[in-house]
């Protein structure tokens, strides 16, 4: 099934120079509605789906900043121009801060024209490649418990996670700093039937060795120097919900017994008190570093090690997964404009295919700072490659492995979409805008063959 061809409107009073124009664009494979005045068009942009709209400044009626005010509100994602012959620098700066993408001066050449509304449509498809894909992830969040990844180590984790959810033995998550630890022990918390009670998160790392007891335990009004009030501590004030330990392996060898009680007796024994109090949480912890290791180097309880690791999980780092790379920019983007402010920025597919080249040895955190600072060189548009670090630019000149990274985003962005079709090839191929024989031999030069059957290695 053939695509419908992009609409464009054309808003022009004078027929010369109207006319002609539409001729051309339909030549090129537009569908075109032309307009003689401005508020012909605004009916018309209210009444159908335009890629692009070209529209001359002076107009019968509306002129053509109005209709850019107005055509900017019926569609955010509509790409303007602005056609002139009384070019000033006040009329292009008031039509590009109130919407337009570009302006273009009379006479009009037709070529020019052609060359600013192509990356135009292309600007249009990566608006709307983003919003699918954003549509797409926060779905499958949802279902995940926020987790991000289609890929095999992260249905992994999720598998994990899911059986985790069920029981309320302690967990031990693993993996490399910045690798999302806590993210996975959210989702297994939001995922359990105390979803609803409290996540406690204390990291051991940042706290001094003096405050872990009281902070952990509690203490009573007077135990000691500066305890004006009783105080219920972390274990108790999470009630039936979770506690997550991160950085397990700084506890204190000389705390490690008494945490290592806490946890066999359910009860610990607040600074200043010589009686047990009950405690209702689940405990979670965390590290980065070989506990094992620390056992036979006697610098961690191998009682307590066992204790804790009832049921580990494996969060695998950012390089071994890079598969999820694509939906995990998309992701944090999102939540950035959530929690920054300044509204959702894509990314383009050169600056992606840079980010899919690195080897991301800090992990998701370090993704996450590499695009937050973009999106201030960004400026609220598209994140491009000049927005993204220096050494990760550097990147550029080395193509094997820039070609290996465009390799994984296709096989990864493939796999996504046959599982999304349920894999049915013809459907696939209409959704990635390709045909079924050019889809049929991506399949077989990245590996997919047997994918959409259930028979391959899902990578997604």
């Amino acid at each position: 099934m053939s695509r419908k061809a992009p609409r464009i409107l054309v808003i022009e009073d004078e027929r010369a120079q109207r006319e002609p124009l539409a001729r051309y664009l339909q030549r090129t494979g537009f569908g075109v509605v032309e307009a003689r005045t401005g508020e012909e068009g605004v009916d018309a942009l209210g009444q159908g789906d335009f890629a692009v709209m070209l529209t001359d400044l002076r107009l019968p009626g509306w002129d053509g900043l109005e209709v850019i005010r107005r055509a900017r509100l019926l569609d955010p994602q509509l790409g303007i121009i602005l056609i002139t012959a009384y070019a000033s620098v006040e009329s292009a700066v008031e039509a590009l801060r109130l919407g337009a993408h570009d302006y273009i001066l009379k006479p009009l050449i037709l070529d020019e024209v052609g060359s600013k509304i192509a990356k135009l449509m292309e600007h249009r498809e990566v608006l709307q490649e983003n919003a699918r894909l954003r549509g797409a992830l926060q779905a499958k969040n949802r279902e995940k418990g926020g987790l991000v990844g289609d890929s095999k180590a992260m249905e992994e984790v999720l598998s994990w996670v899911q059986r985790a959810a069920m029981s309320k033995a302690n967990v031990l998550v693993l993996g490399e700093t910045g690798a999302g630890k806590e993210v996975v022990a959210r989702a297994l918390h939001s995922s359990s039937s105390s979803g609803m009670e409290p996540f406690l998160p204390v990291n051991l790392a940042a706290l001094p060795e003096a405050m872990i007891e009281s902070e952990l335990f509690g203490h009573e009004k007077g135990a000691f120097t500066g305890a004006e009030q009783r105080r219920e501590g972390i274990f108790r004030s999470a009630g039936k919900g979770t506690v997550f330990l991160d950085e397990i392996a700084e506890m204190p060898y000389s705390l490690q017994p008494k945490l290592l009680r806490a946890l066999e007796a359910r009860e610990v024994f607040p600074l200043g008190s010589d009686s047990p109090v009950p405690f209702e949480a689940r405990i979670m912890a965390a590290t980065h570093r070989d506990l094992a290791s620390m056992v036979e180097e006697r610098s961690f309880r191998e009682d307590l090690y066992y204790r804790l690791n009832i049921l580990p999980i494996r969060v695998p780092p950012l390089r071994e997964r890079m598969e999820d790379l694509p939906g995990l920019v998309h992701h944090l983007l999102e939540r950035q404009a959530r929690e920054l402010g300044g509204g959702a920025v894509g990314i383009t597919p050169d600056a992606l295919r840079l980010l899919l080249a690195y080897r991301w040895p800090g992990n998701v955190r370090e993704l996450s700072n590499v695009l937050e600072r973009a999106r201030v060189f960004a400026g609220g548009g598209q994140i491009e490659v000049e927005h993204l670090p220096v050494d990760l630019r550097d990147l550029e000149q080395d193509r094997l492995n820039l070609q290996a990274a465009v390799e994984r985003y296709e096989r990864g962005h493939i796999a996504s979409v046959l599982k999304l079709c349920s894999g049915n090839r013809e459907r696939a191929a209409q959704e990635l805008g390709i045909s079924p024989a050019t889809l049929y031999r991506r399949i077989e030069k990245l590996g997919l063959k047997g994918f959409e059957t259930g028979r391959g290695d899902s990578q997604t």
